[in-house]
């Protein structure tokens, strides 16, 4: 059968109790299926017109404890693609919708007085009154029993086939059962307030009043012909600096109206209820309970930033909706509607996460070039990217890259950038991958085709794996070294391929020593897990195995944190011979100097443990032993974890001052990775996941970075390089799919320039091959029969 998908919004308050799973299937046509929903917004309104609708016999009744006009905020955004959801579920509905859309294509970013505009963006959006209205006359005209100033009863799921809990945020449904679904609920840094202004905005509009008291923001947009929704948000502190917390609502909403006076043309303000508030991200383990199944912000959230709860929950409608109709049992079918709705869910709020996060740390980029601040808002939550905002407003775009210094027909990642005494020809770095395939530390054949590869496939930096400072340093007995003589004639052989056979390309090594993660088997036959035989003994900060089955490593004595820095500097001048163009020093994913630079795996009484300052000691001094002997003119940089991904270890505010301590001590750039530290950790994976700690330390230090992590596109790269959320982009998994990553980035932007060089043997090839032909000729005439 053809699918259905839907969108639902914020809901309104109820409670269930227990639980149980009723016989019925839900297509039994024997009996008629029993559905309560609880809270009468969009979501739960728009789920019982469905239902109602797929199956008119369906005794289908809404309690909602609050009267049929009230509502929190003013105005919904839904997206193209939420209604056409809608159209094709609910022609009745889309129509009735259509007749009162306001309809706009722009996008107004103004700061300093300087307004940008990018057009292309096609928004509808309409007041959420009228949008229940539509719902509630939708509902009564197919039969749905609308109840309001009506709580919902504790014996739903008992007398009822089906619970469908779209009672919002605050749901009671969810923490009655709250041992079940497992809620996590994360309260952010910004306090916001909903109000309305009198008139349409012409675009939607994104305004930044700088204050003494800190930065505000508005985030406004039209919903009616006359009224538009607007937003005013700030950091908590600045939010008590400015006196809010003492204001009565309308003193608060006058103050508002003042602040940010010319977006609303001298219009007062007005107010449904409004408080200031704290957004909260919600997220569940679990959906469904027997019978009882949570929809839209019961089951969570997205901040409005991104314009997504209303749509999310009328998804969530038109999802539940198609499941029961496709499913032979209720069990299956709330499985199969968790199960379609969960992955665009998370990636709808890892997005969110994004765009609300820019805008908690909006000071760090208040004095970006002016355009620059602009595509760097509108690229926030990673679901705009450079190639996608060049289709909708190519003019905006090209203005971006005039005034980032994009020559004509120039993409940002092909942008030279200087590093001390080096000069690398593109923003793109084969990232640091361990490969195990040494022998006594030496690297091999291996290593000259795989590094040899990538720097002949363009890249503008080839960074080796770890290279370990000595034989107790290795992770694995197949890691490279350079602490004898042979090693660093094996790297020349490599350095000279790589100057020779692709000039223009820099090659880097990078220093490390294992600490409490060595002596273990190579990748491939068991990660992390100890040698069977021929172990050797660990060492690291403090007496702690990494996990619970490894060896446990002895505390380093301050003899051996000498011997440790004294093998770091001979590795370095090895490294220096061996004609290396940059050196990086390890100090990430728990090897030896991550390990003292974490809390979590440092408990040293002495002068190297305790504060920040004392467990940045040693590494410090391991970087200037190594920074003395590399050549002046030749760059370094360090790799950081920026966090721990677990409670009580490093934390982004860690790492901002980690980053400034080695720039202090002349680190060129930092590499700016995450967690790998502990056993336990918890990261938040997602694409481009660890480039908003990247992001942190340049806009807060100016310290140039390099962002790594799930960066998997030459869009996202020009997106980050342009955005100015880092300097460089390391990327590792697409450089072993496609060694030539970085040509065949420039051949699909139609790039030819020196960026990226073709090597001469190659050049028959810099032109994407032919493939065979997709479209079939469209007929010239159409004859009656």
């Amino acid at each position: 059968m053809e699918r259905t998908v839907v969108d639902v919004p914020e809901g309104a308050r109820g409670t269930a109790r227990r639980a149980t799973t009723h016989p019925h299937p839900p297509n039994d046509t024997s009996h008629s299926l029993r559905v309560a929903i609880i809270g009468g917004g969009p979501g739960g309104l728009y789920a019982a017109a469905l239902l109602k609708r797929l199956d008119p016999t369906r005794d289908i009744t809404v309690w909602e404890r609050n009267a049929p006009d009230d509502t929190f905020g003013f105005g919904v955004v839904l997206s193209d693609e939420t209604l056409g959801g809608i159209e094709h579920a609910d022609p009745h509905v889309y129509e009735a919708l259509q007749r009162h859309f306001i309809r706009w294509d722009d996008i107004d970013i103004v700061h300093r007085g300087v307004r940008h505009t990018s057009g292309g963006h096609g928004f509808a959006a309409l007041g959420r009154k009228r949008l229940l209205e539509i719902l509630h006359t939708r509902c009564r005209e197919l039969g749905v029993d609308l109840r309001f100033h009506t709580e919902a009863p504790e014996e739903l799921p008992r007398t009822h086939d089906l619970v469908i809990a779209a009672d919002g945020i605050h749901s009671t449904t969810r923490e009655a059962h709250a041992n079940v679904f497992r809620p996590r609920v994360t309260t952010h840094r910004c306090r916001y307030i909903w109000l309305a202004a009198d008139f349409p905005f012409d675009a939607f509009r994104f305004e930044i009043a700088e204050t003494e008291h800190g930065v505000m923001q508005l985030h406004g947009y039209p919903y009616a012909p006359d009224a538009s929704t607007v937003i005013i948000e700030m950091r908590e502190e600045v939010w008590h600096a400015a006196g809010f917390d003492e204001l009565a609502e309308s003193e608060s909403v006058g103050r508002c109206a003042k602040i940010f006076a010319e977006a609303l043309r001298g219009r007062p303000l007005k107010s449904n209820n409004s408080v200031w508030t704290t957004f909260r991200t919600v997220v569940n383990d679990r959906w469904s309970h027997g019978n009882v199944v949570l929809l839209g912000d019961a089951a969570h959230t997205a901040h409005f930033s991104i314009g997504s709860g209303t749509k999310l929950a009328v998804e969530d409608a038109l999802a539940l909706a198609a499941c029961l109709e496709e499913q032979d049992t209720l069990e299956e079918a709330l499985t199969a509607y968790e199960a379609e709705r969960r992955p665009v869910v998370a990636s709808t709020q890892r997005a969110a996460r994004a765009s609300l996060e820019w805008f908690e740390n909006l000071a760090l980029y208040l004095d970006q070039p002016p355009r620059q601040f602009a595509f760097n808002l509108l690229t926030r939550s990673r679901r705009v990217t450079h190639d996608n905002l060049r289709l909708r407003d190519r003019r905006f775009t090209e203005a971006v890259e005039r005034e980032f210094g994009c020559p004509p027909g120039t993409p940002p990642m092909f942008t030279p950038f200087r590093l001390r005494g080096l000069t690398l020809r593109n923003r793109v770095v084969v990232s640091p991958m361990d490969m195990y395939s040494a022998a006594d530390g030496v690297p091999g054949d291996f290593h000259l085709v795989h590094l040899g590869a990538r720097a002949m496939g363009g890249a503008g930096l080839v960074m080796t794996e770890m290279v370990c400072v000595s034989e107790e340093g290795r992770i694995t007995p197949g890691c490279a070294g350079l602490y004898t003589g042979r090693q660093a004639e094996a790297w020349k052989r490599i350095t000279n391929f790589v100057h020779d056979r692709a000039p223009g390309t820099a090659i880097g090594v990078q220093l490390g020593h294992s600490g409490r993660k060595g002596s273990t088997k190579l990748m491939w036959e068991g990660i992390d897990e100890p040698l069977e035989e021929g172990n050797w003994p660990l060492v690291a900060a403090s007496a702690l195995p990494y996990k619970r089955f490894s060896q446990t490593p002895r505390a380093l004595s301050r003899a051996q944190l000498t011997d440790i820095r004294e093998q770091f500097a001979a590795a370095a001048c090895r490294a220096a011979r061996a004609g290396f163009d940059l050196l990086e020093l390890h100090c990430a994913h728990g090897y030896l100097l991550s390990g003292f630079l974490s809390p979590l795996t440092n408990r040293r009484t002495d002068a190297y443990g305790g504060s920040l300052e004392k467990r940045l000691r040693f590494p410090l001094e391991v970087f200037d032993a190594v920074r003395n002997v590399w050549p002046g003119e030749r760059p370094m940089t360090v790799r950081i974890s920026a966090t721990d991904w677990a409670d009580g270890g490093t934390t982004a505010d860690d790492a901002v001052e980690i980053a400034r301590a080695f720039a202090a001590h002349g680190a060129d750039a930092i590499d700016v990775s995450t967690g790998q530290v502990v056993a336990d950790e918890r990261p938040e994976f997602g694409r481009s996941y660890q480039t908003p700690f990247a992001d942190r330390i340049r806009n807060a230090t100016g310290i140039p970075v390099i962002a790594v992590g799930a960066i998997s596109s030459w869009d996202d790269v020009n997106s980050l390089i342009l955005a100015g959320r880092t300097d460089l982009c390391a990327l590792a998994r697409p450089h072993l799919y496609d060694p030539h990553w970085t040509l065949h980035a420039a051949a699909e932007q139609g790039y030819t320039g020196p960026g990226a060089v073709w090597p001469a043997p190659y050049r028959a090839g810099s032109r994407r091959p032919q493939t065979g032909r997709t479209d079939a000729p469209k007929p010239r005439l159409t004859l009656g029969s």
